[in-house]
């Protein structure tokens, strides 16, 4: 199987952090079909939108080659997400699976996102925005389909461990770190902030005018 531009760009193991994003975002593309008693052409939907609707946008803000459409591994990983999540038992899935498996997706994809980014010359802080937009419009487009409370509406730290792992992988690169090591770096820290948020219930304070 040839290499994609991100591995020939980043290396394999950056290809690797980002094959697994796609996965379990698509996973909780899936997860979130079999909350709402769908069909398996919903799941399927659902697994693909949420697996690469980030890194779509990302690719033509960048102007890169869309990411999935010239082989069919992406597609391959989504569709598998949904038949798991199809077949295997309802216990498998209870609890806050969903919210882990979005967790982990959001992690890996704003890692990939800002080495994307930065392999196809963007400035820093733009390769930290294409980070950001990479790890949670996949969730967003997902909860919006679905009719669910966009997680960009509620105070719990999301949008902030999207932050936190680009830019950690853009600093990283910017030191002379390689790239897979600073992504599985980057994408481990976003993870510890979004898994606290959930463990632990940290949020961001809300506005208030002052009197």
């Amino acid at each position: 199987m040839p290499a994609t531009p991100l591995a020939v760009a980043l290396g394999p193991l950056l290809e690797a952090l980002n094959l697994a994003g796609i996965a379990v975002f698509a996973l909780s593309g899936a997860l979130l079909a079999a909350e709402k008693k769908q069909t398996l052409v919903t799941f399927f939907f659902f697994a693909v939108v949420t697996g690469v609707g980030g890194g779509t946008v990302r690719d033509l803000l960048i102007g890169a080659p869309v990411f999935w459409v010239h082989e069919n591994l992406t597609l391959l990983i989504c569709f598998g997400a949904a038949l798991a999540a199809w077949l295997l038992p309802e216990g498998v899935w209870k609890g806050k699976a969903l919210l882990w498996a979005d967790a982990l997706g959001l992690a890996a994809f704003s890692a990939v996102g800002a080495a994307k980014g930065l392999a196809y010359g963007l400035a820093p802080l733009p390769a930290f925005g294409m980070g950001v937009v990479t790890g949670c419009l996949g969730g967003i487009i997902r909860d919006v389909l679905a009719g669910e409370p966009s997680i960009l509406m509620r105070r719990e730290l999301y949008v902030t461990a999207a932050a936190l792992s680009a830019a950690s992988l853009v600093g990283l690169m910017l030191a002379g770190m390689p790239g897979g090591v600073a992504g599985l770096i980057a994408a481990s820290l976003g993870f510890a902030l979004r898994g606290g948020a959930l463990w632990r219930g940290w949020s961001l304070p809300g506005y208030r005018r002052p009197p």
